[in-house]
């Protein structure tokens, strides 16, 4: 499940990408996008020690992409902010570990999970901030297949 922290820093993320050449002030996007401030500045410091976003200080200071937007994929800012994407550790690529109660040969739960898993990344591992950017909201066809 994607956490707030998630869900905020692609808000953050795509308000960058709609003006890739102009700098944010924290305060400006926390307000356009309904995030708390102090909240916003700890997932900006995450993503700018990811490599996500630059940051500036000063008069002229803000935030801003530090690659196109084209290049971000989702599934890795999910995973620098939210962790594995896998529903269970046992299921997990980047941080697998044991269950305790079972065999994970042999463990259907294990196994639908891999699945599950598999699909999650499947679409945030294509999907580039760009294309979440350029979603048509107001475009029902468009908007339907986003929809679960």
């Amino acid at each position: 499940m994607l956490t707030r922290k998630g869900k905020y820093g692609l808000k953050a993320l795509i308000h960058l990408a709609n003006n890739p050449d102009r700098q944010f002030i924290v305060n400006d996007i926390a307000k356009h996008n309904a995030i708390p401030k102090k909240f916003l500045d700890t997932i900006l410091n995450e993503l700018r020690n990811a490599g996500f976003v630059h940051s500036r200080k000063g008069k002229d200071g803000g935030y801003r992409l530090a690659r196109p937007a084209e290049e971000i994929m989702v599934g890795h800012v999910v995973r620098v902010l939210d962790g594995p994407l896998a529903p269970i550790p046992c299921a997990s690529r980047t941080r697998y570990q044991p269950c305790d109660d079972c065999d994970v040969e042999t463990c259907q739960v294990r196994h639908i999970m891999l699945e599950v898993r598999e699909a999650i990344a499947g679409v945030l591992d294509k999907s580039s901030l760009a294309a979440m950017r350029d979603i048509d909201v107001d475009d029902p066809a468009e908007a339907l297949r986003y929809t679960v």
